[in-house]
């Protein structure tokens, strides 16, 4: 993967921190409250570490690779960024798109929560009612030291009585429909060869895309 530029980190661990606050077994907690615990839980294990993990990498993309594996539906949101390609793929490319995504994730979110230097992180107590059982969305907000708030929503599915986390919008930047509109054009770039596609995979997103924000 290519090396993410000093300026570009402060947004794209944002990012980080936005995914990996739900760190926590979902089991039967409600969505909110699996959030709000998740965030001071996980931030107790990095908190105060981040230089010990700067020269431990490995540790912290364990601990990254556990919480991910426990509230991350990988298989759906792997067959989502695939979109209307995803019929097409064999079920060994779909695994190994699958695995590619993931390590991708693990490798930048790990990265980024050693680097970026955040003020507060707050789960918001006024919250949208969900239209549907088994989805949820929840609100929280990071705050960094410059005074940036950068507003999150996760996206939440219920499978098998337990809630998992499916999409994360930014700052107004939808990163399910940003990451297939990638593959979508990275396709496209290798003529629908998705061997070469998902060994390049190397998802971005643009430090000023990321501060500017969008409409979700």
């Amino acid at each position: 993967m290519t090396a993410t530029p000093p300026r570009a980190w402060p947004a794209r661990a944002a990012l980080a921190l936005c995914l990996l606050l739900v760190a926590l077994p979902a089991l039967a907690q409600p969505p909110v409250q699996l959030i709000r615990d998740s965030v001071n839980q996980l931030m107790s294990r990095i908190e105060g570490r981040e230089a010990y993990f700067s020269e431990h990498p490995d540790e912290l993309e364990t601990i990254v690779d556990d919480s991910l594996a426990e509230v991350a539906d990988f298989r759906y949101i792997g067959a989502s960024v695939m979109g209307r390609y995803f019929r097409h793929a064999t079920p060994e490319q779909r695994s190994r798109f699958v695995e590619t995504f993931r390590q991708t994730l693990i490798d930048t979110y790990a990265k980024g929560l050693v680097t970026f230097d955040y003020r507060e992180l707050r789960v918001l107590d006024d919250q949208q009612a969900s239209r549907f059982e088994d989805q949820a969305s929840v609100a929280m907000e990071v705050v960094a030291t410059d005074g940036s708030v950068y507003p999150v929503s996760y996206t939440l599915r219920e499978d098998d009585g337990r809630w998992r986390v499916v999409n994360v919008i930014v700052n107004g930047i939808n990163l399910g429909l940003t990451f297939r509109n990638q593959f979508d054009q990275a396709m496209r770039d290798a003529n629908r060869d998705f061997d070469a596609v998902i060994d390049g995979w190397a998802p971005e997103l643009a430090v000023e895309e990321l501060e500017q924000g969008g409409e979700g």
